[in-house]
């Protein structure tokens, strides 16, 4: 287990974090991070974390820099996992190319981002990648997206940080079933599918 005793453990991201939090399940959502939660509090309830989640749906690294110190600095966890990039890609997809975020730039406000909580709070890092529920690799977005999944597997080694490879957590269960299984849309997980991106989070922080 990588946590301590008693330290804070604070999530942010796109929708797959947020997944009701501000609404009807408040606060901590009704997807992944919340199956985290709740695993890691039974099997280690002697820790009394404190577990915070940020994730806002919709948003990329551009809404995470304009929230980055109300959510983040200021909350001053003893953890943070970052999971981002799904919306930075598929904007592009969906024929909105003025809200999606090119690589370069995605890359560069990722890491400042990052250098930004480490340098303020001391925070180790966990990074999540974006994935698409999508067996076929060279199909557009899948490929698209891995590179931005590689982008956050460099950063992941440049920060010292737990790398959760979500994409390969979906590879591995697409080999027996099919990508509506898991999601309708490819991007947004029914319960089962909440589960593999959690079993992966639980893979890395040694439940």
């Amino acid at each position: 287990m990588i946590f301590d005793s008693g330290q804070h453990v604070l999530f942010i991201g796109d929708s797959i974090t947020d997944c009701g939090r501000r609404d009807a399940a408040a606060p901590y959502g009704d997807g992944y991070m919340s199956l985290v939660r709740a695993f890691v509090t039974a099997g280690r309830p002697d820790l009394h974390l404190t577990w915070t989640n940020r994730g806002i749906g919709g948003d990329t690294v551009r809404h995470l820099a304009e929230r980055w110190e109300r959510d983040v600095v200021e909350l001053r966890p003893d953890w943070l996992s970052v999971k981002i990039g799904i919306n930075d890609v598929w904007r592009t997809f969906a024929g909105l190319p003025d809200e999606a975020v090119p690589i370069d730039e995605y890359e560069r406000t990722l890491r400042q981002l990052l250098r930004r909580a480490v340098d303020a709070t001391g925070c180790r890092l966990i990074l999540a990648d974006p994935y698409v529920i999508e067996a076929d690799r060279e199909e557009p977005q899948r490929a698209e997206t891995a590179r931005y999944a590689a982008v956050v597997a460099g950063l992941a080694e440049e920060f010292g940080a737990r790398h959760v490879r979500t994409q390969e957590a979906f590879d591995r269960v697409l080999e027996h079933s099919t990508g509506s299984d898991w999601a309708d849309d490819r991007i947004h997980p029914n319960l089962p599918g909440h589960a593999v991106i959690a079993r992966a989070f639980l893979a890395v922080i040694g439940d």
